[in-house]
C-alpha cells in the first residue's frame, strides 16, 4: 500500500448534485477511467467543506491547518484487475491559501485556484445552517444549506451513498497518463436538507459546458458530517 501523504478532517460537506450530459464531462475524463453513473446518469456535484487539522507527512504547517474548500467534481470508475475502483475527478477546486493550491497542483496534478473565502455555520438541535462563500469576478458565490439539526445514517443503495462513497481520486497527468490516489474515511452520516441555495457563476468558473447549471435547481442536496480522512501518495496508471 502507498504511504500516507496527508491526514486531516473533512467536516460539514455541503453537496449540491446535478445530472449532466456525458459530453460535458468527456474532455475532463482521465485516461483509463470511465464515467460512473447513478440511475443511468452521470452526476456533477458542487461541494463545500471544512479542512481541519491538516498534516502533511505527519507535520502541521503553521497557518495552513484549518480552511474551507469548494470544488466541482464528477464521478468515475477504473478497473484494476478484477476490482472496480470508484473515484472522483475535480473540474476545479477553490481554497483561500495559495500554498495549498500550489502543493495540490504540483504534487497531485489537480486544478486548484486561490480565492477569498468565508464559511458561516449556525444552528441548534433542530436546525443547522451552513454556507460557503467565495469571491470571484467582483461577486460572492455561495452554496448554502438548511438542514435537520441531527445527522442520520446513510441508506444502502441511496444516492447519498453513491455521492459520498467514492474512495479514489483521479487526475490527468503528462503524456496522457493518469494520477491515482486513495482517500480513506469511514462511512459518513448525513443531515437531511430542507433548503438549498446555490449562487454560482458556473460558466466563468468552470467553463461554458457548465454555464446552464446556474439556471437550474440542484436535483438533490445534502449535508454530510464528515470525519477524519487519509490521503495516500499518488501513483501513475
Amino acid at each position: 500500500m502507498a504511504p500516507i501523504f496527508l491526514t486531516a478532517e473533512w467536516r460539514k460537506l455541503a453537496m449540491a448534485n446535478y445530472p449532466v450530459e456525458r459530453e460535458a464531462l468527456l474532455p475532463f475524463l482521465p485516461a483509463k477511467t470511465e464515467l460512473d453513473t447513478w440511475a443511468g446518469d452521470p452526476y456533477i456535484s458542487l461541494v463545500g467543506f471544512q479542512f481541519r487539522e491538516v498534516r502533511v507527512r505527519g507535520r502541521r504547517i503553521p497557518y495552513h491547518t484549518h480552511f474551507p474548500e469548494v470544488n466541482l467534481r464528477f464521478y468515475v470508475r477504473y478497473k484494476d484487475g478484477a476490482e472496480w475502483k470508484r473515484g472522483v475527478v475535480f473540474i476545479r477546486e477553490i481554497v483561500p491559501l495559495r500554498a495549498v493550491a500550489w502543493v495540490a497542483n504540483t504534487l497531485f496534478g489537480e486544478r486548484y485556484i486561490s480565492l477569498p473565502m468565508r464559511y458561516v455555520e449556525a444552528g441548534d438541535a433542530t436546525a443547522l445552517r451552513t454556507a460557503y462563500h467565495w469571491w470571484y469576478k467582483n461577486r460572492w458565490n455561495t452554496i448554502s444549506l438548511k438542514a435537520a439539526g441531527r445527522p442520520v445514517a446513510l441508506q444502502e443503495g441511496s444516492q447519498e451513498e453513491f455521492i459520498t462513497e467514492h474512495f479514489w481520486g483521479y487526475a490527468k497527468a503528462r503524456g496522457g497518463q493518469t494520477n491515482e490516489y486513495r482517500v480513506a474515511h469511514p462511512r459518513w452520516e448525513i443531515y437531511p436538507v430542507s433548503e438549498c441555495i446555490v449562487e454560482c457563476d458556473f460558466g466563468r468558473l468552470y467553463g461554458p459546458a457548465f454555464a446552464n447549471l446556474g439556471e437550474r435547481r440542484p436535483q438533490s442536496a445534502f449535508l454530510a458530517e464528515g470525519s477524519a480522512i487519509e490521503v495516500y501518495k499518488k501513483k501513475r496508471l
